[in-house]
């Protein structure tokens, strides 16, 4: 009876640094340094590794990028995947968009960071912003719609509405750190309420 080889470990690629780790690491120097101010070799000396070894995971710095503001941006996308299944009226479901907009944040806080960041001077950027435009399209027209079925104050344009509600959501990026900070429940609870307060109908 034969005995089989030892299974191989999974590869990593170059030594102590998978795409994951790398990931991380350019996403911290990008909002520390900007993204046209961190060249390859910052990197590859931040990494401590060569810049071969980076290109061994990616073709190029864009792609570092695109990588970075995508794992914002397919957060944020999930939750709109997710609103057909949210029971109840407009209103709830903008509810839901914006309490999960907070936990997309906290969760992802350097690459959400990164991507309010961008304006435009790559066709990544472009791209990023295009995709944050359609986004801010689902929830201007989720206010709308909470308008016309009574649930939120008509006295305010509803693009004004939905740019205000999330400027309030993307300025957690200024100030918010997840040691010894609130949890993304109890940051949602206090996002919702100053918010919704302030938007809802009220019962005379």
């Amino acid at each position: 009876m034969t005995t089989a080889p030892p299974a191989r470990p999974a590869k990593r690629g170059r030594p102590g640094y998978d795409l994951e780790s790398l990931l991380a690491v350019a996403v911290k120097l990008f909002n520390e340094r900007g993204y046209d101010g961190t060249s390859m070799e910052d990197l590859s000396r931040k990494l401590g590794i060569t810049k071969s070894a980076i290109y061994h995971h990616v073709p190029s710095k864009q792609d570092l990028l695109r990588l970075s503001v995508d794992r914002a941006l397919d957060g944020l996308f999930a939750l709109v995947e997710e609103l057909d299944a949210v029971e109840g009226r407009a209103v709830e479901r903008l509810e839901f968009l914006v309490r999960g907009s907070v936990a997309v944040l906290v969760e992802r806080l350097p690459f959400v960071t990164l991507l309010l960041r961008v304006r435009g001077n790559t066709k990544v950027e472009r791209d990023a912003l295009a995709r944050r435009r359609e986004f801010d399209r689902i929830v201007s027209e989720l206010v709308t719609q909470a308008v016309e079925e009574g649930d939120l104050r008509s006295d305010i344009d509803p693009a004004t509405a939905a740019r205000l509600l999330f400027g309030m959501v993307n300025s957690l990026i200024e100030w918010y750190r997840p040691r010894g900070g609130l949890g993304a429940d109890r940051l949602a609870d206090a996002v919702a309420t100053m918010a919704f307060d302030g938007l809802r109908v009220r019962d005379d």
